[in-house]
């Protein structure tokens, strides 16, 4: 049995994310309240999980902990669960976190693997997208964390959003690149329902680019990273090597077992899957009584799991077991796709090629009956 994978979500930012609908204002007392609850979460857990060979402290901004919570963090979860040796440690941080003091602390706590989330290197993109650092502090905090020994980053990039320039975006790239990272995600802008931008939009501000320049950036981003050798295995994530693809995401595309511990995380064991209630403060008044927070569950299907093995492995170069594919509508769909270029094959496997990453959402609709 593959080893289980942990995320541990800290769903705290110093000020509201224009783009998140649900994460707390960070003050210091709601954050040892949910620290306190955090780790009463992790002792309901500790005999139900064997071990594990990642955990990804994400959120939220994770960075945003002081170096003792983060010490007093990690302890326990060192102390409730087994860890592998060469286990993937991760945490997402914000550049203006991450003073001399923060990058001694993460490498003192053995993680071996810190997630910028630079978005980008321009002024006027940072201030469209709400962010509190501006692109000094991104270039000081990658260069300290080289200094450190850091040798596995990653880097967090926006595009697609209205009035960003190409120009402006392959600069953004250009400049991530100087640094050298092991890891890069470049997310198109999305408009989710109850976040400041949706209201942008519901006003008539024009928040969307068109099909046509979203295809435009995606292409020009895949062509200007797999041509400096990155390796484009995500529909939105690039690796610098095979060893620096990111292997905690790769446990939730091929049901690998994990947990996850904070609000609204989830976790999946055995064909289950379970999420936890969404509000921090229900969350952690639910631990405090001695409870579970568990808001919902289910306990997939064969025709289920498929289903997602089938719409998962559309979004990696990877892909998908052609037995997968059942009836006989699905199997003449699967060969219509590949005649439009839209997927290959190799062997028994079936991958989306760079035209069907772009159609990742849609493809899975041809292919499960």
């Amino acid at each position: 049995m593959e080893q289980a994978g942990l995320y541990l979500h800290i769903p705290f930012c110093r000020s509201k994310c224009p783009y998140c609908d649900f994460y707390s204002l960070a003050s210091g007392s709601l954050i040892q309240v949910w620290l306190d609850a955090v780790l009463s979460e992790m002792g309901q857990y500790r005999e139900r999980f064997g071990s594990f060979d990642t955990l990804y402290l994400g959120g939220g901004t994770p960075s945003l902990l002081s170096e003792s919570q983060l010490a007093r963090l990690m302890q326990a979860l060192f102390h409730h669960f087994h860890f592998d040796p060469r286990s993937e440690i991760t945490i997402e941080t914000n550049p203006r976190d991450l003073n001399a003091e923060k990058v001694k602390t993460l490498k003192k706590l053995a993680i071996n693997r810190v997630n910028v989330g630079v978005q980008s290197f321009d002024e006027g993109a940072l201030s469209f997208l709400g962010r509190r650092h501006g692109p000094g502090d991104a270039m000081e905090a990658l260069s300290r964390l080289r200094t450190a020994g850091f040798d596995n980053l990653g880097m967090d990039l926006i595009y697609g959003f209205p009035g960003q320039r190409m120009a402006c975006w392959l600069e953004t790239l250009e400049k991530a690149l100087s640094f050298k990272p092991e890891h890069v995600s470049c997310y198109q802008l999305t408009i989710e329902k109850g976040t400041a931008f949706w209201r942008m939009k519901e006003k008539g501000k024009p928040m969307s680019v068109g099909e046509k320049t979203e295809r435009e950036f995606f292409v020009e981003t895949s062509d200007f990273l797999t041509g400096r050798g990155y390796i484009h295995y995500e529909v939105s994530n690039f690796a610098r090597s095979p060893q620096h693809v990111c292997r905690h995401n790769e446990k939730y595309w091929h049901h690998v077992p994990y947990l996850g511990l904070g609000p609204s995380a989830h976790s999946f064991l055995g064909g289950r899957r379970w999420w936890n209630v969404r509000s921090v403060r229900n969350y952690c008044r639910i631990l405090k009584s001695g409870k579970s927070p568990i808001a919902g569950q289910e306990t997939l299907t064969r025709e289920q799991m498929n289903l997602e093995s089938v719409a998962l492995g559309l979004r990696t170069c990877k892909g998908f077991d052609r037995a997968e594919i059942r009836g006989s509508a699905a199997r003449k769909n699967l060969a219509d796709l590949e005649k439009m270029g839209l997927l290959r094959y190799d062997e028994n496997r079936v991958m989306p090629t760079r035209e069907g990453f772009l159609l990742a959402e849609h493809l899975p609709l041809y292919l499960c009956e």
